[in-house]
């Protein structure tokens, strides 16, 4: 049986190639994640993004554009309550002479009255379709005289928006009521159609 021995000699030289190869591989590894710079690399480079304005420190005026469509919006809005004023208007003239002098001396009836009146409860409201009324808010006061003995009526219809807060309000009367007889006047809201108001009775007189 022949048996081999390795050359000393060998040995080393095999020691010192595996040492060089790890070496030179260790240098390109390093070489190669420090490299960001070439074109070859293959990475995309990181770009800081921008910080956006403070624009808590802009002075001067809002641009010709915003400021345009600011005073359009006024002035749809101007339009809008110009033309429900008209076609309240109208409406109230077709009323008759007769109506016009009742609401006239209801008003003058509610000047001293204090809290709600003392006929609240002979006054009920209805509204009237808006495709009768040009699109306005008409609510018919319906007034029952429940006395024993002819009376007259003022009251006051407030109309009130979606937080509560009165926006508009008329007055409407009824003169000379017998007893058990009703009376039905309008009252017309001159605010723009678009606005969802509420009618309440605010005050009811018997006079």
């Amino acid at each position: 049986m022949t048996s081999c021995r390795k050359s000393p000699s060998g040995g080393r030289r095999l020691a010192a190639a595996v040492l060089t190869l790890v070496a030179v591989t260790t240098g390109t590894a390093a070489l190669a994640s420090c490299d960001t710079g070439g074109d070859s690399s293959g990475t995309t480079p990181v770009s800081p993004r921008p910080t956006p304005p403070h624009t808590a420190s802009f002075t001067g005026s809002p641009p010709a554009a915003l400021a345009s469509a600011e005073a359009s919006a006024r002035a749809r809005a101007s339009a809008a309550a110009s033309s429900a004023s008209a076609a309240a208007s109208s409406l109230e003239a077709s009323i008759s002479a007769e109506v016009a002098r009742a609401n006239a001396a209801a008003a003058e009836a509610l000047k001293d009255v204090q809290g709600g009146g003392n006929a609240r409860s002979d006054v009920s409201l209805t509204g009237k379709p808006r495709a009768e009324t040009a699109g306005l808010q008409v609510v018919v006061v319906t007034i029952t005289n429940r006395t024993q003995q002819q009376a007259s009526y003022a009251v006051q219809v407030d109309f009130t928006d979606s937080s509560g807060k009165v926006v508009e309000s008329r007055i409407v009367g009824a003169e000379d009521l017998d007893p058990g007889e009703q009376a039905q006047p309008l009252a017309i809201s001159r605010k723009p159609a678009d606005m969802n108001l509420t009618p309440t009775v605010a005050k009811a007189q018997r006079y």
